[in-house]
C-alpha cells in the first residue's frame, strides 16, 4: 500500500536559465533530449570550447523534466511502482504489503566532482557495524543519489580511468554493487551520464569514448549577431530572473509534455527492415568495432521520432542521429582527432543512395 504526500515546501529554490531559451547548441541539446526519452542510449560525451554553456544548458535540462514519485526516505529515490528498479530492504517491504509513503521530487542532477574518490562515488560499507551489529551498514554515494537522474561529470577527460569505467558500467546495468571484506551491497543506479570537456585538454581513451552513446561537438558562436543575443539574454536573466523565467514559461511546459508524451509513445516506435540493414552496412563500411554503434542508432531514432509525434523511423531520422551516434568510434588512434561527422554524412548519404552528385 502506497501513499503520496506532499513534497516540502521548496525554499530559496535557485532559479536556473530555462532550456528553452538557450540559443543555438543544437546538437547538444537534441542529444540530451533523446537520452532523457531513452536513457537506455547510453549518455552524452559533449566537447567543445570552454564558455560555450554546457553546464548551463545540462542544468536546464534538469530542471526542465517534470517530477517523478519516489519512495519517501528511500536513498535510492526508487519508483514505487517498478519492484525491478528497488534495492532489497525495499522489495521486501513490497512484497510483505507494508505500507508506503510516497512524494514527488524533481529529478536529481548530481555533479560529480574531479577529486571525487571511488568511496564517494559508488558509497561504502561500515564493516565494523556489519560485523558487531549483524546489519549490512551501507551509506550511499554519488551514484545512489543519481538515480533516476542526470549524472554530470564536467572534465571526464581528466577523471581518473578506473572511475570512468565504474560510471559507464553503473549507466549500463542500471545497478551499483559495492564488495568488501566478503559483504555485497546492490542498488539500483539507472542514470543519463553526461560528461563534457575541452578537446585541448586531451581525450577519452577509444574504448572509454566508445561507451558513451552520443558524442556532441560545440562551438563558440561566430555570428556576432548571435553572440549579442545571448550576452543580452544572460543580462536579462541575471536582473530579473523571474521575470525572464515568466517569458518562457510556456515554451517550457510544452517542451516538458513534449517529452512526457514521447516516453510514453516510444514503445510504440518501429524501424523498416531495410532501413535497419543500411545501418548496419553504413557501420560495417565505417569499420565501427562492436554493435554499440548499430545499437544506439536504432535506439536514437527511434526517440527521434518519439520525440516528433511519429511512429515510424525514416531515412531522414537516420541522417540526423548517426553522425552523434558513430563519429567517436571511429578513431582508431588515440592521437587522432574525432570526426566532425562529415565521413558519416557521407557514408548515409552513399548507402541511401541521398548523393546529389
Amino acid at each position: 500500500m502506497t501513499t503520496t504526500l506532499q513534497a516540502p515546501p521548496k525554499k530559496n529554490r535557485r532559479l536556473v536559465f530555462p532550456f528553452t531559451a538557450i540559443v543555438g547548441q543544437e546538437q547538444m541539446k537534441l542529444a540530451l533530449l533523446l537520452n532523457v526519452i531513452d536513457p537506455k542510449i547510453g549518455g552524452v560525451m559533449i566537447m567543445g570550447d570552454r564558455g560555450t554553456g554546457k553546464s548551463t544548458t545540462i542544468r536546464a535540462l534538469a530542471d526542465l523534466l517534470p517530477e517523478i514519485s519516489v519512495v519517501a526516505g528511500d536513498p535510492f529515490n526508487s519508483d514505487p511502482n517498478d519492484m525491478e528498479m528497488m534495492g532489497e530492504e525495499l522489495r521486501e517491504k513490497v512484497e510483505n504489503n507494508e505500507h508506503i509513503d510516497t512524494v514527488q521530487k524533481k529529478v536529481p542532477m548530481i555533479d560529480l566532482p574531479l577529486g571525487a574518490t571511488e568511496d564517494r562515488v559508488c558509497g561504502t560499507i561500515d564493516i565494523e557495524k556489519a560485523l558487531s551489529e549483524g546489519v549490512k551498514a551501507f551509506e550511499p554515494g554519488l551514484l545512489a543519489k543519481a538515480n533516476r537522474g542526470i549524472l554530470y561529470v564536467d572534465e571526464v577527460n581528466l577523471l581518473d580511468d578506473h572511475l570512468v569505467d565504474v560510471l559507464l558500467d553503473s549507466a549500463a546495468s542500471g545497478w551499483n554493487t559495492v564488495e568488501r571484506e566478503g559483504i555485497s551491497i546492490r542498488h539500483p543506479a539507472r542514470f543519463v551520464l553526461v560528461g563534457s570537456g575541452n578537446p585541448e585538454e586531451g581525450e577519452l581513451r577509444p574504448q572509454l569514448l566508445d561507451r558513451f552513446g552520443m558524442h556532441a561537438e560545440i562551438r563558440t558562436v561566430k555570428d556576432p549577431d548571435l553572440r549579442v543575443q545571448i550576452v543580452e539574454q544572460r543580462a536579462e536573466f541575471d536582473q530579473d530572473p523571474q521575470g525572464f523565467l515568466a517569458n518562457y514559461d510556456e515554451q517550457q511546459k510544452a517542451l516538458q509534455q513534449k517529452l512526457v508524451d514521447a516516453q510514453n509513445l516510444l514503445p510504440q516506435i518501429t524501424i523498416d527492415y531495410e532501413i535497419r540493414v543500411k545501418v548496419s552496412e553504413i557501420c560495417s563500411d565505417l569499420d565501427v568495432d562492436g554493435l554499440r554503434g548499430d545499437i544506439v542508432t536504432n535506439r536514437a531514432a527511434k526517440a527521434i521520432a518519439a520525440f516528433e509525434g511519429r511512429t515510424e523511423v525514416t531515412v531522414d531520422d537516420i541522417r540526423r542521429v548517426m553522425p552523434l551516434c558513430l563519429r567517436h568510434r571511429l578513431r582508431k588512434d588515440p592521437l587522432e582527432s574525432i570526426d566532425s561527422g562529415y565521413k558519416v554524412e557521407k557514408a548515409v548519404d552513399r548507402v541511401f543512395g541521398l548523393d546529389v552528385e
